[in-house]
């Protein structure tokens, strides 16, 4: 990549971006524009992918609305996200979540917490 495409990339890359990972439950919030006005939307719902590096990184959010799952790509770096919240971190052990598309009900919406741990003699009972 050339030095001047590089040092432009870096220039618009947030710095405020929160670590989170696939698994975790996020609330990205984002700016809708409705005519001359912009108002705050957000959208909750699991992380099952990110991909891409610096710029041009991005990630996918699913829930579960009506009773449809819905999925929507963000860019990482987008001027269109105010902020993003974590509101609970999974403990997952892919890196790609697409099965959860196949399930349905709380099954869906459902990703191991990383604080409830259980230990082989509490999963057998």
């Amino acid at each position: 990549m050339k030095p001047i495409v590089r040092a432009i990339g870096n220039e618009q890359m947030k710095k405020d971006v929160p670590t989170f990972k696939v698994g975790d439950t996020v609330k990205v919030h984002t700016k809708v524009a409705e005519g001359e006005k912009e108002r705050i939307q957000i959208f909750q719902g699991i992380v099952i992918a990110r991909k891409g590096t610096g710029i041009h990184q991005s990630f996918t959010v699913r829930r579960i609305s009506y009773g449809e799952g819905v999925e929507r790509v963000f860019p990482l770096h987008s001027p269109r996200i105010d902020k993003i919240e974590i509101e609970n971190e999974g403990r997952v052990r892919r890196a790609k979540l697409y099965y959860l598309r196949g399930r349905q009900g709380k099954k869906a919406t459902k990703v191991k917490d990383s604080l409830t741990t259980t230990t082989p003699q509490e999963q057998k009972s």
